[in-house]
């Protein structure tokens, strides 16, 4: 069941979600707008390597904007820390970037419980696309779960900023802990 925009408000209130800072103006019928981070960071290696760190270049977005290419994946992160143990975080681009031909998560706009932090974004565009620090660009909506929870602990637990691909980590693990993101 989703949260309404109110709920996710009196959850924030009672410290159940995690939405700092909180905007009370970003809230919506069953969702929060968050904003896009000052810091993109992006691969500089034609082909990438799951077994192995990519090497990334960090770029700061100007106050003018920056124009996104396509066929390239920048990685940015919220301004806001969010999160909740109590309920499960799904992301997705606000309707008016989506319009634009921005994809803002790559098909991972599903946020585990207990993760608390600056989510990364996986930022595409199908066209060049202008975008600025600090633009409203995506929503939060909040899900009550069912059976035992689990909170999440893995290896981007706590992150600030962007954090490229981890997942040469998992090489060294066995698959069940691979699969449990720790």
């Amino acid at each position: 069941m989703i949260l309404t925009g109110s709920e996710i408000e009196s959850q924030v209130a009672q410290g159940r979600i995690i939405i700092d800072p909180f905007q009370p103006e970003q809230l919506n019928p069953n969702s929060y707008n968050f904003r896009l981070g000052n810091v993109l960071k992006v691969y500089s290696e034609a082909v990438l390597d799951v077994r192995k760190p990519n090497p990334v270049q960090t770029v700061y977005l100007p106050e003018d904007g920056m124009v996104l290419q396509p066929d390239r994946i920048y990685l940015g992160s919220t301004v806001e820390v969010m999160g909740s143990d109590h309920y499960v975080p799904i992301i997705r681009a606000r309707s008016g970037v989506a319009r634009l031909g921005l994809f803002i998560h790559i098909t991972a706009d599903l946020i585990d419980i207990g993760s608390v932090n600056q989510w990364t974004l996986q930022l595409h565009a199908v066209q060049p696309l202008r975008i600025y620090p600090g633009m409203l660009l995506g929503q939060v909506t909040f899900w009550r779960t069912e059976g035992p929870v689990t909170l999440y602990s893995g290896k981007y637990q706590g992150s600030m900023g962007p954090q490229e691909s981890a997942i040469h980590l998992d090489f060294d693990k066995s698959p069940r802990e691979a699969m449990a993101g720790l």
